[in-house]
């Protein structure tokens, strides 16, 4: 599992700083979170293969979260894309974006789906043999979901001396990877247990978005592999988090240090401050494992 970082700056753009918008890498999926102004130049400057992103999951319609999705919509087009998109967002998204298309003339050439989100309890939104999403509701100015990234466990790990003692036939192996016993020729029945390991420990990332400190939310998270929490403010200006419903870098080592999560993710910094380091030093006094979000930085998950 690793993320690519394309942007985790708050607000107005700069030439050197970029909204928010990830990639994750997770079970095979290539998961685009949030679109920020720019998205897509920053995906070709990471060369991150556009055909391989199906879905697309915005926390909130606040332009630095979502203002490059119909440019990165419009170049899918112009490059030919047959491929289905899936988009999932707060209700609206689909008439902000229909409209842009519409007035433009500029349909696509592939399958555009919106998955509209309006519950404010956690839902799962995606999910297939490999993986599950499933939102996070948030605290925010407008309606916003953090997104659950979770893998699925996967096959047990086949213990080959063990499967070779007992002559068992190849026929075998992916059912006794699922966990099922093996019944030999003359009935005997071989258990699970002695043919296979655990399977290899599940990874799950939590991207927490735009809100205010929400300590509720560490259920939900609850010794989570990685999370991503933003942290706009310092807390000398913790001040300002009330109006604007965004959290501190000690808010959110708080959350982190609660959900025990193993890493913590900072970002979305607010673009008063010079020295994004000021953010870590700050988590650090509540929770050890910090790493500050940059423009292009891969974080791999062992």
């Amino acid at each position: 599992m690793e993320v690519i970082i394309l942007g985790c700056y708050s607000a107005t753009p700069r030439t050197f700083n970029h909204p928010t918008s990830q990639v994750l890498n997770i079970a095979n999926h290539l998961f685009l979170i949030d679109c920020g102004e720019g998205t897509q130049v920053e995906l070709r400057r990471h060369r991150v293969k556009f055909s391989r992103i199906k879905h697309v999951f915005i926390s909130h319609l606040h332009g630095d979260h979502f203002f490059g999705l119909i440019g990165l919509i419009s170049t899918f087009s112009l490059l030919g894309r047959e491929t289905d998109l899936h988009i999932y967002g707060p209700k609206g998204i689909k008439e902000i974006i229909t409209l842009q298309l519409k007035l433009s003339k500029a349909w696509t050439s592939y399958g555009l789906y919106f998955h509209e989100l309006t519950s404010k309890s956690p839902q799962v939104i995606f999910e297939d043999d490999k993986v599950s999403v499933e939102t996070i509701p948030l605290d925010h100015r407008v309606y916003t979901n953090g997104f659950l990234f979770k893998e699925k466990e996967g096959d047990r790990k086949l213990l080959m001396n063990e499967v070779l003692n007992y002559d068992i036939d190849k026929a075998y192996y992916r059912s006794i990877k699922k966990g099922k016993d093996v019944i030999l020729d003359d009935g005997t029945v071989i258990e699970n247990k002695l043919l296979t390991g655990p399977p290899p420990p599940t990874k799950s990332y939590a991207f927490c978005s735009d809100t205010a400190y929400l300590p509720s939310i560490t259920e939900q998270i609850k010794k989570v592999t990685a999370l991503y929490h933003e942290s706009t403010f310092l807390e000398s200006h913790v001040h300002l988090c009330k109006s604007t419903k965004h959290s501190t870098a000690k808010q959110a080592a708080q959350i982190a240090s609660q959900a025990e999560a193993k890493q913590l993710i900072l970002g979305h910094y607010s673009t008063r401050y010079d020295n994004i380091n000021l953010f870590k030093e700050e988590a650090k006094a509540c929770f050890e494992n910090v790493v500050l979000a940059e423009d292009g930085k891969t974080i791999s998950f062992d």
